[in-house]
């Protein structure tokens, strides 16, 4: 997926329950890699290059995170050029068994998404 699309997101209720308890109102999200690639990842480097991923809260919007994300979740949700190109279309975010996941059209991107808060 290029940058110049827009992105959508479908966030199954389960998943949104579980990411709105760490978003207080007015703080952005932002879908991140967690491979060691920017300044948000808590992974060293590694072999995950674009495999991990992760929703960082911010008290307000980073902005090389530039991207908006439309979601069903009402989360004001950003992503930057960096992730875009490990995202296909119609991404999922789903929670089974506590886990947080991201899929697209191609399977499961990430089957262990976390949530941290980065203020």
């Amino acid at each position: 997926m290029s940058d110049s699309e827009s992105v959508k997101m479908n966030v199954k209720s389960s998943a949104a329950d579980k990411i709105r308890k760490s978003v207080k109102d007015g703080q952005v999200v932002l879908l991140s890699l967690n491979d060691g690639s920017n300044k948000y990842s808590n992974i060293a480097g590694s072999c995950a290059a674009g495999t991990r991923f992760q929703f960082v809260v911010l008290d307000k919007q980073d902005p090389e995170f530039s991207i908006k994300v439309e979601n069903n979740a009402g989360l004001d949700l950003y992503t930057s050029p960096a992730e875009m190109q490990y995202l296909g279309n119609n991404l999922v975010v789903d929670e089974k068994n506590a886990a947080i996941s991201l899929a697209d059209d191609s399977g499961v991107i990430d089957a262990a998404m976390t949530v941290s808060a980065n203020n």
